[in-house]
């Protein structure tokens, strides 16, 4: 079969990596890929926003299977698009993809399936916020409705900071995204992502995991897109993971299916381990990065014939194998980022890193120049990841690769999985 994987981030790059093992595929294509992807697929580039640009590549290349990695072609419909010229595709449609492009239809259906959540209202005016704000206990969380690249989201710890995150969002910081926003009640508890394949009806675990999203040591800093993460975290025991499938997921599947608009893809659960138990924070709609990274790495099932089975709609009868070990992966990124950075600078020391057993250098965010030099390309940059026995054995491994890395223009933070924030 002939595959197309949409995106060029460590997430697609753990895609195509997984996928190029796969007998199935007699052609691995990813666009518009970056240098990584490369050594597994051929890459060609286009246009991952411009709908049209997806078809006529797939229709030229006689594509049998579309699998989208980031969320903006699905918000966009890409999936409908596809299915209306017979080409099979992973994913949701643009309708269930609402689950990720607004938190507002989250919270509705979160009400509608009784799926314990943040207490929360919904504000198109800047001063009926702020009042709100005004009225409410601190610290709070801000939310940008929409899609904001993992940016959107403002913990504030005091009013000043609350009104700050309100004015930006308004003034134009998130851009339409932001245009109405989200104040929910802070939550206190531990991070965890849950992710389920899923058929429209049925859906199986895949490997849990925990990311870290503020940009700095200690979980300080803004929230970024991800600065790395590990599986599976130990703070989702097995009771846990029957609770997040049978509680949350199930339910939401039930709710989509009533509305006409089935989900089939990666429904992927950001939660809060709270004292009164999980609570859903957001959906997304397709792998998390970095977490993708992790739980590819560690899977022991073929990735393609369990998302086959996903678009066919027969996972009552697939069951997923994970290896019983720990991967971790730490991202590089751009000195700067989550806000201004510079690209273009040169990298080195990629082969030495993935030379460690164990080890593999996703890349993110790079180009190449005309002598075949790696640069910097983007906020994230590479994301090392390793696989050990255990969540030590693997941060030694990922820490080790990484100081074979030369790169002047980047940081990353030193305590990826040393504990769980």
């Amino acid at each position: 079969m002939k595959v197309l994987v949409l995106g060029s981030g460590a997430r697609e790059h753990a895609m195509c990596w997984s996928l190029s093992n796969s007998p199935l595929i007699s052609k691995l294509m990813c666009a518009p890929g970056n240098p990584g992807i490369a050594e597994d697929a051929q890459c060609i580039n286009i246009d991952i926003n411009n709908n049209s640009e997806i078809i006529s590549l797939a229709l030229k290349e006689k594509v049998d299977l579309v699998i989208p990695g980031p969320e903006i072609p699905l918000v966009n419909g890409i999936i409908d698009e596809l299915n209306k010229v017979n080409i099979k595709a992973f994913g949701p449609s643009k309708e269930a993809s609402k689950l990720e492009g607004s938190k507002q239809f989250t919270k509705s259906i979160c009400k509608l399936a009784n799926i314990p959540t943040a207490k929360s209202e919904f504000f198109s005016n800047k001063e009926a916020a702020i009042n709100y704000i005004k009225n409410n206990k601190l610290p709070i969380v801000i939310k940008a409705d929409g899609l904001a690249a993992g940016k959107g989201v403002i913990i504030a710890q005091n009013e000043e900071e609350a009104i700050n995150a309100i004015e930006n969002s308004f003034n134009g910081l998130f851009g339409e995204a932001g245009k109405t926003v989200l104040i929910e009640e802070y939550l206190e508890g531990v991070e965890a992502s849950f992710f389920a394949l899923c058929d429209g009806v049925n859906a199986i675990p895949l490997a849990n995991a925990q990311d870290h999203k503020r940009v700095g040591d200690g979980d300080t800093g803004p929230n970024t897109g991800g600065m790395g993460a590990f599986s599976p975290t130990p703070n989702l025991t097995d009771d846990l993971n029957d609770n997040i499938l049978n509680n949350f997921i199930q339910p939401t599947l039930i709710e989509m299916a009533k509305r006409g608009s089935p989900f089939q893809g990666i429904l992927y659960a950001g939660l809060m381990l709270t004292k009164n138990g999980p609570k859903l924070i957001e959906y997304n709609v397709r792998f998390g990065d970095p977490e993708c990274q992790v739980i590819l790495t560690r899977m022991k099932s073929n990735l393609f014939e369990a998302i086959l089975s996903a678009v066919d709609h027969t996972l009552e009868n697939f069951h997923l194998r994970f290896y019983d070990e720990v991967a971790l992966t730490v991202v590089m990124a751009s000195n700067g980022y989550p806000g201004k950075y510079k690209i273009n600078s040169i990298i080195t020391g990629i082969d030495e890193a993935n030379n460690i057993k164990g080890v593999k250098v996703f890349h993110a965010g790079t180009t190449t120049d005309s002598g075949k030099n790696i640069l910097s390309n983007g906020g994230r940059v590479l994301s090392i990841t390793a696989n050990a026995r255990n969540i030590e054995e693997a941060r030694i491994l990922a820490y080790q690769a990484i100081k074979k890395i030369k790169w002047s223009n980047g940081f990353y933070r030193n305590d990826i999985g040393k504990t769980s924030f």
